[in-house]
């Protein structure tokens, strides 16, 4: 007989390696392959491997190439499974079944409320690495953790059920970037907080998307909100621009976007402005204005002359490229990071708290470009963290709630470094703990 969430929360209590605990992927993209290939490099820690998606065959895939470029730690098999990641039953089913005591969700976001849900039935811990989103609706009220991860909040706490939101780059990363900058400022100092997410690679393909096309353009087809002045304000997409001499890459422009970790830090930290921009050029920008005004980036359904209910955004998602094909042709690199503006000692400062990461170097260390390389990489290291204790939390958290020194420190270490710049220079961030 299977046992309970509960059950094995015992066992794993008092076994003889009690840090050791057995991981669940669900999704088979190209952020799962980079959650998979580095948990199986850390699976003295991590344990068993289970990856699980609706296309056994791309769970399959990513499997192979775990063992093509000999990733495992210790020698180990990466289990795979068909899974419809929507179905509850299913989900917890496959949890008691294979002993899982950590759940990593990097599917679609239209799955997290039914995977957190299996999560807190069977008593393990879930990572996500982006915010719920109803297939049927876009951009709803803020702050968008409230409408759905939230309310599970009390369950959690009830069950001891460590629940860590956004814990992939951004949101993610650039969350517990925002902590490190609010806490190196004088109590109640920090003004601003400004996210800013570079993509300087190139793919060269016409027109492509770094992740599913379907969430990458809803992502700004609706309201634009950010925080400012203690409260939410609406722009449209590409409506406020900025531009920043950034490391590494260069003179960027970028554009007041909406976001999860927006959503987050509003209500954790005591900051009047926090805003997220996103990095675009001039072509991707022609390209989508033409598309929605054309409409073609609707998610409500129209019918078209032969009959055929169709939604344009998912006709859109199916002629545009694969997201993971990309990756043996990008070049360049990423800077993703946080400008956070307070005083220290009393006097006005700025810290800018960043990662850069390279296309080519991600693609050959585990076949995948740098977006997914940046997504994948923290989710395993809050696992991790789990894993050892520092970061089960027994309850649901947002990654700013948590201490951000052990987790930068580990990233640090399995491939995801992070900088900072100040008055002092530009220099490598490693916390003595």
């Amino acid at each position: 007989m299977a046992l309970t969430g509960t059950q094995r929360r015992i066992v794993a209590l008092t076994s003889t390696q009690p840090n050791k605990k057995n991981v669940l992927i669900i999704g088979a993209g190209g952020v799962a392959q980079v959650v998979a290939h580095k948990c199986a490099m850390h699976n003295d820690v991590l344990g068993e491997l289970h990856i699980a998606s609706r296309t056994k065959d791309k769970c399959d895939a990513i499997a192979e190439s775990v063992v093509e470029k000999g990733s495992f730690k210790q020698p180990a098999i990466l289990h795979t499974h068909e899974l419809d990641a929507l179905d509850i039953p299913a989900v917890i089913a496959l949890i008691n079944e294979t002993g899982i005591q950590i759940v990593i969700n990097v599917g679609s976001p239209f799955l997290n409320m039914s995977v957190l849900e299996a999560c807190i039935e069977t008593g393990v811990a879930y990572i996500d690495t982006a915010i719920h989103e109803d297939p049927r609706k876009i951009c709803e009220t803020p702050p968008w953790y409230n409408n759905y991860e939230w309310q599970r909040k009390q369950r959690c706490a009830d069950n001891n059920i460590t629940a860590i939101l956004g814990a992939g780059f951004d949101p993610g990363m650039v969350n517990a970037y925002a902590r490190l900058g609010y806490d190196m400022m004088d109590k109640g100092s920090v003004t601003d907080i400004d996210i800013i997410d570079i993509n300087a690679g190139s793919h060269g393909k016409y027109f492509a998307t770094n992740f599913d096309p379907e969430i990458n353009f809803r992502e700004f087809t609706g309201t634009v909100y950010s925080w400012q002045d203690s409260k939410w304000q609406s722009n449209k997409m590409f409506e406020v621009k900025r531009t920043d001499d950034l490391p590494v890459v260069g003179v960027q422009n970028s554009y007041l976007s909406g976001h999860d970790e927006i959503h987050s830090l509003s209500a954790n930290l005591d900051v009047p402005n926090i805003r997220f921009w996103m990095g675009f050029g001039e072509h991707y920008i022609n390209v989508f204005t033409v598309l929605q005004s054309l409409g073609l980036l609707s998610e409500q359904p129209v019918v078209t002359a032969e009959g055929l209910e169709v939604i344009p955004l998912k006709v859109v998602k199916a002629v545009l490229p694969d997201p993971s094909s990309l990756a043996p042709n990008y070049t360049g690199k990423t800077c993703i990071g946080d400008v956070v503006k307070g005083k220290k000692d009393g006097v006005d400062s700025e810290v800018f708290i960043y990662n850069i990461s390279d296309h080519k170097e991600a693609y050959e260390a585990m076949g995948s470009q740098g977006i997914s390389y940046t997504a994948g990489v923290p989710p395993v290291a809050a696992a991790m963290l789990i894993a050892t204790g520092e970061w089960d939390a027994g309850k649901m958290v947002n990654v700013e709630e948590l201490d951000a020194k052990p987790f930068i420190n580990l990233l640090n270490k399995i491939g995801l470094p992070t900088r900072i710049k100040d008055a002092d220079g530009d220099r490598a961030l490693e916390f003595d703990i």
